[in-house]
């Protein structure tokens, strides 16, 4: 053998060389990865301690997806007119989708009722996203770092009870929130690449702002994320530009938007979706404008200094990428004006601030993994120590918020689901009442399983009652009850009493008995029945006996057990309820609860 050949022997590498050169590549490509994955199941191990919990809003939402997927329209119940009790068409659309592939409103899936786990799934699934995005982000600026950001991410969304309870709770807010850092990345990345003022950006800006606002009403405002970008860049020579992308961008928004709007004229005839009617959203005031305040003390003076520090220092450094930085700022200011302008809402936790909280955790990761990364060790050690320090009193806040809506809830569809659907089903029978209206304030979880006509003291689908609750006419809902709706059963409870008056009406007293009745904040709390489809006194003690061990009951397991599930089903007409009827103990208010006191 030559010394040539023998040289080049030598520089051929051998298989353990080639074993070992692959290790970093490998890690590489897995830390994403397992960044993403484990940034998720902790979000997802947050979300398991609230159990089966839905919001009761988000059922109306669910019933409605039942009614379209069973091509009855956009009605309530069947035989209900058309209303838009809906906010949410994107959320709506995946609903159905679910049912028509039979994910949804079918049964149990893996031993769970599927209308809790699609909707809690598909949440997951939307985190999932939305810390893939926060790495494809990273990747483009810091490179081995990169992986850290969705990590990050991840272990900040999952700490924090306001973004999990929300984006669990059946709602659309993690559809919301996925769109939002969706535009908020694409921006982001357009600038970085020098990409902004191509007709592609435009479109994909444009296009996610539209199904922004179709997702939540105030998701209009999103609109403005790209022509705000556009003119902090806006440089003379480029004026015609992007003038031209910024009213491409305006038009892909306008045009699904516009005939959204079209057609719910054409079907509902108003411009408004009749919850946003409700809900009587008026002009913002100076007092309005400090309302994200709020969102400061929840999570915590020092960690919003801390954030908005390691953002001003990045930017302060000239970072090549600072630019991109603030184009993810514009859509996160745009979320912050949109909560302080928002009616506030009776939901504890914030439920409107859920893309305040996703698109300022990516700014503040992004900001403080690059800061931390290219400082020395020293300072590097004091950032940390500095982050360590103000998220202890953070997470201790977040674990007493958390703790404490475990223990109280936001009312749940399944507690509508027995006490106001089930329940009263099973009053029209004991009465023998093959039609029966029931007017209440809660028409989730009631709609999936009455099969009675509901009447929404609420307004959320009831045109009538939306406009009265807009104009906050009292006498009005009052006389529409009593005189026009005469519905055959009647729920109220706080804060529909005070807020009505309809319990203190001497009407009610004329003209409907008590069946499971007491007093809660001073107020009229409980069930009545007309008067009229009673035959005797004998079955109206029939039905206060079946109020002592079905309505009752469902009171108490409001207490006991918040978190639980409500059968395998909800369906039209069921009475049997999620577990066994049992006779309540003997606490004087839930033993006789249609004795009036005070």
């Amino acid at each position: 053998m030559t010394i040539a050949s023998v040289r080049d022997v030598r520089t051929i590498p051998s298989e353990t060389e080639n074993h070992v050169a692959r290790r970093p590549a490998r890690r590489a490509r897995l830390a994403p990865v397992a960044s993403v994955a484990v940034g998720t199941a902790l979000i997802g191990a947050h979300a398991s301690a609230y159990g089966y919990w839905i919001i009761d809003d988000a059922a109306i939402t669910f019933s409605y997806a039942r009614s379209v997927a069973e091509g009855l329209g956009p009605v309530l119940q069947p035989g209900a007119p058309a209303v838009e009790g809906y906010s949410n068409p994107t959320w709506l659309l995946l609903l159905v989708l679910g049912r028509l592939v039979g994910l949804f409103d079918h049964g149990l899936l893996f031993g769970i009722p599927d209308y809790v786990l699609f909707p809690k799934a598909l949440a997951l699934l939307c985190c999932a996203a939305i810390l893939t995005l926060s790495y494809v982000a990273a990747r483009r600026v810091l490179t081995t770092a990169a992986w850290v950001v969705p990590l990050a991410m991840g272990g900040v969304l999952a700490a924090m009870p306001s973004f999990v309870i929300w984006a669990f709770s059946g709602l659309e807010n993690p559809l919301y929130a996925l769109l939002l850092v969706t535009q908020a990345v694409v921006l982001f990345l357009a600038v970085v690449d020098g990409r902004l003022l191509t007709a592609k950006v435009a479109v994909t800006v444009g296009a996610l702002a539209a199904l922004a606002a179709l997702t939540r009403p105030e998701g209009l405002i999103y609109a403005g994320s790209y022509p705000l970008v556009v003119l902090a860049q806006l440089r003379r020579a480029e004026l015609v530009p992007s003038l031209r992308r910024c009213v491409e961008s305006s038009l892909v928004f306008l045009v699904p938007v516009g005939a959204y709007f079209t057609w719910r004229y054409v079907t509902f005839g108003q411009w408004l979706s009749m919850p946003s009617v409700a809900k009587a959203q008026d002009l913002p005031t100076l007092v309005d404008l400090v309302r994200p305040g709020e969102l400061v003390s929840y999570v915590g003076a020092l960690a919003v200094l801390f954030a908005a520090a390691m953002v001003a220092a990045m930017l302060a450094r000239g970072t090549w990428w600072r630019a991109g930085l603030l184009a993810v700022l514009v859509p996160l200011g745009l979320a912050v004006v949109a909560y302080a302008v928002l009616e506030p809402d009776w939901m504890a936790q914030y439920r409107f601030a859920t893309p305040v909280w996703v698109l300022g955790t990516l700014a503040a990761t992004l900001a403080t993994v690059e800061v931390v990364r290219s400082a020395r060790t020293r300072v590097r050690a004091w950032l940390v120590a500095g982050l360590v320090a103000v998220l202890l009193p953070t997470g201790a806040g977040f674990v007493h918020a958390s703790e404490q809506f475990r223990a109280q809830p936001d009312i749940s569809a399944c507690y509508v689901a027995d006490r106001l659907g089930r329940v009263f089903n099973g009053y029209a029978d004991v009465l023998g009442l093959e039609e029966a209206s029931l007017l209440i304030p809660d028409l989730g979880g009631s709609s999936l399983t009455s099969r009675l006509d509901l009447v929404d003291m609420a307004g959320l689908t009831h045109a009538t009652f939306a406009e009265m609750a807009r104009t906050e006419d009292r006498r009005a809902q009052a006389e529409y009850v009593y005189t026009v709706a005469k519905p055959t059963f009647i729920h109220i409870r706080e804060p529909w009493t005070s807020g009505t008056g309809l319990g203190w009406d001497p009407r009610l007293e004329r003209d409907y008995y008590p069946i499971h009745y007491h007093t809660k904040q001073g107020e009229p709390h409980g069930d009545w029945v007309r008067k009229s489809v009673v035959p005797d006194a004998e079955t109206l003690a029939e039905l206060r006996d079946y109020a002592t061990t079905s309505a009752a009951w469902v009171e108490q397991r409001l207490l006991a057990s918040p978190l639980r599930q409500c059968g395998p089903t909800l369906h039209r007409g069921q009475t049997e309820l999620s577990e066994p009827n049992r006779v309540p103990s003997s606490d004087p208010v839930t033993a006789h609860p249609y004795r009036a006191e005070g």
